[in-house]
This record gives C-alpha cells, sequence and structure tokens, in this order.
C-alpha cells in the first residue's frame, strides 16, 4: 500500500469537475485507490464520481489518498499532483 496526504487548496473545494478529474486519472491505474476524508473519517473509491462528491471536501479538507496494486505508488502521486492543480482552477467561477 501506498499512501500520501494532501490539503484542498482550491477556493470551491472538490466539486463535480476536479472529482470528473479524479475519476479520469484514477481510472488509469489497476490499482484499487481509496480517498479518505481524515478529519471526517469518510473513505471513497477514487474511481466513483459520486462517491467523491460524498467526501464533502471543502478548501482546507486534509485528505489520503491510498492505493493497492502494481501500480500504487505511481497512482497515488499522479492523483496527488492533479489534486493540488485544482487551486488555480477555476478562478472565473
Amino acid at each position: 500500500m501506498y499512501k500520501q496526504q494532501v490539503t484542498i487548496l482550491n477556493k470551491n473545494g472538490l466539486h463535480a469537475r476536479p472529482a470528473a478529474e479524479i475519476v479520469q486519472e484514477a481510472s488509469k491505474y489497476e490499482s484499487e485507490i481509496k480517498i479518505i476524508n481524515i478529519k471526517e473519517s469518510i473513505t471513497v473509491s477514487a474511481k466513483v464520481v459520486m462517491e467523491l462528491l460524498l467526501l464533502g471536501a471543502f478548501c482546507g479538507t486534509e485528505l489520503l489518498i491510498e492505493a493497492t496494486g502494481k501500480d500504487e505508488e505511481e497512482a497515488v502521486k499522479n492523483i496527488a499532483n492533479r489534486i493540488a492543480g485544482f487551486s488555480s482552477m477555476d478562478e472565473g467561477d
């Protein structure tokens, strides 16, 4: 298992568009990938948009990404990078 913690920096939190991008990225990997809202103890699949939206991940939320499988490290790092990139998204929203 490989894990990495990230913080939601996007002022709009983890809404539909970023959630869809996470699913798109996660779907590239064979590993089972989970995202956990640390404070709320909510665990969801990174491959299901509706589950990601249930995280309640607002700006400042600490998430733990964990994956198990042959491409676990690559999956976690790339999803974490994707989430970090959301801080500059939605400037016009």
